[in-house]
């Protein structure tokens, strides 16, 4: 058997139990390691679904320049279609994008035009700004929009959501994602819930991202956005892919855990994962507690590690994060932290009046 080009072994990525880091949860969890596909991540199955409709609806034409505004994985998944495909390709990206993920795009032919993180959305600086400027200016240019284009999630609908449904035989019961564009949200969310109304969405967000209070309230508030660390989850703005009214709970995850989670995934399970595959891990051990053991949990693992190559497998990052412990003090490891609590209730229960009086808690 061969393939035509390398487009075409995009999806059928593996289902994987992860059977010692989450040897204690009580279900079985399987991550959707989208590290197979050939530009190493999921953003794959959009860039080739949203180009090829854009070619069907004749909004582009041979030649022409497709440009988009992205964190890294789906640039680098554009540029290897538009290597194949003939077009050239112009992305922004923020300058917290890693520097693995930069060189990647240029390997692949990408004009890459670094915008700074912390500008708002409606900055002329911004990534998105900078896009829509540059599909002005440019000739013969296509701004792919992938936060507002539909055929976003409409290729996790197509191809993600049906593979899952498959590889778990329809027995899945929680489908856990990280939230940004949300078409891998949103889009899978949208074929497993017609299969079946009760499989559980849950959305993981960032802190510093303002989607798990707008899915809670309805408010897009400014006050909720700051800088964080972990890439490809988290928004500044409202993407048209996430499909809201599909989510059944929002859980946020920090910088500190989603990075020893992901450095565990490879450590415990040999899965060399991004860094948003530990938020998406680490989101399955805060609502452990609501998981039975009849439960069929799957995690979608984005992309692959060596694009953090500089940041969360670097122990040097990790310690000028505070991720790590530098030389002389104590380690810190997440999964002490409930044995740790448990012992403080005990002393607080036995011990309350002595602590309140004496230390004033």
């Amino acid at each position: 058997m061969h393939y035509e080009n390398v487009l075409a072994t995009i999806g059928r990525t593996p289902l994987i139990q992860l059977s010692r880091i989450c040897q204690d949860i009580p279900a079985t969890v399987m991550g959707k390691v989208e590290a197979f596909n050939p530009g190493q991540s999921a953003k794959d199955r959009i860039a080739l679904y949203m180009i090829e409709e854009a070619e069907r609806k004749g909004e582009i034409h041979p030649g022409d320049t497709i440009i988009e505004a992205t964190s890294g994985n789906t640039g680098y998944s554009l540029a290897m279609v538009c290597s194949l495909k003939g077009y050239r390709c112009i992305l922004t990206v923020t300058s917290k994008a890693s520097q693995e993920k930069l060189a990647l795009l240029r390997a692949m032919g990408a004009e890459v035009v670094v915008c700074p993180a912390d500008a708002e959305p409606d900055d002329p600086r911004s990534y998105y700004s900078r896009a829509t400027q540059l599909a002005r200016e440019v000739p013969n240019s296509f701004y792919l929009g992938q936060n507002f284009n539909l055929d976003n999630s409409n290729a996790h609908y197509h191809t993600t959501g049906p593979e899952i449904w498959r590889q778990t035989e329809g027995k899945i019961t929680h489908y856990i994602c990280c939230a940004g564009t949300g078409g891998s949200l949103s889009g899978t969310a949208r074929y497993l819930k017609e299969k079946n109304p009760n499989i559980k969405i849950i959305g993981v967000d960032a802190y510093g991202s303002v989607l798990q209070k707008y899915w809670q309230t309805g408010i897009f508030d400014p006050e909720e956005i700051y800088s964080y660390k972990v890439e490809g989850l988290g928004k500044t703005i409202i993407p048209d892919n996430i499909a809201f009214e599909l989510i059944d709970d929002f859980v946020k995850v920090t910088d500190h855990n989603s990075a020893i989670r992901t450095r565990d995934l490879a450590r415990m399970e040999g899965l060399l994962l991004g860094y948003s595959s530990g938020a998406a891990l680490e989101c399955v051990f805060k609502i452990q507690k609501r998981l039975r053991p009849s439960d069929v949990v799957v995690v979608l693992f984005p992309d692959h590690g060596t694009r953090y190559l500089g940041k969360v497998y670097n122990d040097e990052w990790m310690k000028q994060q505070g991720f790590m412990p530098t030389e002389g003090e104590p380690s810190y490891s997440p999964y002490s932290y409930s044995k740790i609590k448990r012992i403080y209730k005990v002393y607080r229960r036995k011990y309350g009046r002595y602590l309140r009086q004496t230390l004033k808690i």
